[in-house]
């Protein structure tokens, strides 16, 4: 890899605290200002420990591809496997490849078709029970969209207890933010100020999903949706099924990661769309020329060039991922640097990609930048909206797929606008969220 020093970051004005004060007040003003001044590969402190941010696409890739043995997950997103238990998200080593290989047949191609379908048909029905003229929270209804669409690919069937699941990983998600600015992650059996609500979290998940998981079982795992397809794998090495609880970390996990993402990623293109009226129009465009009056098909997909370069660079300027976090687990040497074994490094998608050196223009909303040609020319990790190496998204196609059809279907039947008196304010947490929602008005076309 190219040689890149590790450079020391702005000072630290407040003693034993180091950087924290400056990194809770404003994370993304934080990494781009160690960035734009201080380099690639950035050494922090919070408190007396060393943290690294990698920002240089060579020093990315070390971390998550050529040395990805050499780190594990952030000790903030392992805490929050209380709530999420051992899943692909927050699983590690031998369980998470073993679990990974077990799941990716629900991501090919076929299966990815036909969830297509069922999208599609969820969000013309959702779609018809919108009002015109008035401000809603477009945040809060396309998580609702999206939940209600994970729920019926993973079970089959819409669940009465929806809601309940998600207040659930809504606590889950808020301590999360929290346990992000921690300086030492404490043991999980030590109190805090939100124990009692992750315990009363875990529990109502738990009720529902071993619920559903006792239901199906009774009924028979013969249907077509997710859980029933885990419900029948097998590992490899020995034939055995997943767990009770395997079963149950999984099915959150990809509630989570199956909805969420893609409601920000909609609810952030939209916004831009709203902001850029000129875009709108070259969109308007395409999708009357390529689907005209009739509803979207799964079909539509391969001909909507246009949209899909307006989701691509939507996730380049506001990735609901907007950052990774890996701890070494050893001393590894990174652009000549050694970082002792429990460094942290902080890898923050958000202010790589609005790297001028690989996007001209790079605070500007410009779809038309997204050609084959410019795609290629790119360093491997300049671009990662899905994360990279072998922990990449397992859904990645799916929710590109997702993201584009619904869109569509949006942007072919409403044009919506920012509503006045209710600013746009980024909260970055677990993932990219709005502070205090989003608020549109929409307008039928």
């Amino acid at each position: 890899m190219t040689q890149t020093n590790v450079n020391t970051g702005p000072p630290a004005r407040v003693p034993i605290l180091g950087h924290v004060p400056a990194f809770v007040r404003d994370p993304l003003a934080f990494f781009a200002d160690c960035a734009s001044h201080y380099g690639d590969w950035v050494e922090v402190r919070f408190g007396t420990r060393p943290f690294f941010i990698a920002t240089h696409p060579d020093v990315i890739e070390t971390v998550l591809v050529t040395r990805h043995r050499s780190f594990r997950k952030s000790p903030g997103l392992r805490r929050s496997s209380i709530l999420f238990g051992e899943g692909l998200l927050t699983s590690e080593g031998d369980l998470w490849r073993s679990q990974r290989k077990l799941i990716q047949p629900a991501f090919h191609r076929e299966r990815i078709a036909s969830a297509a379908v069922t999208m599609l048909e969820m969000t013309q029905s959702h779609l018809a029970r919108w009002e015109t003229g008035r401000p809603f929270d477009l945040h809060a209804d396309l998580m609702r969209l999206t939940a209600d669409v994970a729920v019926k690919i993973l079970f089959g069937s819409r669940i009465r207890e929806i809601e309940a699941v998600s207040r659930a990983i809504e606590v889950g998600q808020s301590a999360f933010a929290r346990w992000m600015h921690y300086l030492i992650m404490l043991p999980d059996w030590v109190p805090t100020p939100s124990s009692p609500a992750i315990s009363r979290a875990v529990k109502e998940l738990d009720r529902v999903i071993y619920g559903l998981i006792a239901e199906r079982r009774a009924a028979g795992s013969d249907g077509n949706d997710l859980l029933s397809m885990l419900l029948k794998s097998k590992h490899n090495g020995d034939g055995r099924a997943m767990s009770e609880r395997q079963l149950r970390d999984e099915i959150l996990t990809l509630f989570l990661a199956g909805h969420e993402t893609t409601a920000l990623t909609l609810m952030w293109t939209l916004t831009l769309l709203a902001q850029n009226p000129a875009v709108e129009a070259k969109l308007h465009e395409e999708l009357a020329t390529a689907i005209g009056d009739r509803p979207v098909s799964p079909d539509d997909a391969a001909r909507l060039t246009y949209t899909d370069q307006v989701v691509r660079e939507s996730m380049r300027l506001y990735p609901p991922a907007w950052v990774i976090g890996r701890q070494a687990i050893e001393i590894v040497e990174i652009g000549g640097h050694l970082i002792a074994a429990g460094s942290p490094v902080i890898i923050p998608q958000y202010i790589v990609h609005r790297d001028s050196r690989y996007f001209p223009d790079p605070t500007r909303f410009q779809p038309e930048r997204w050609t084959t040609e410019f795609a290629n020319s790119l360093p491997r990790f300049a671009y990662f909206p899905f994360g990279g190496g072998p922990r990449i998204c397992i859904g990645n196609s799916f929710a590109m797929l997702e993201s584009v059809l619904l869109l569509a279907s949006i942007a072919s039947r409403f044009q919506l606008r920012l509503a006045p008196g209710h600013p746009v304010v980024l909260q970055p947490a677990f993932t990219l969220r709005p502070k205090g929602g989003l608020w549109m008005e929409a307008t039928a076309l």
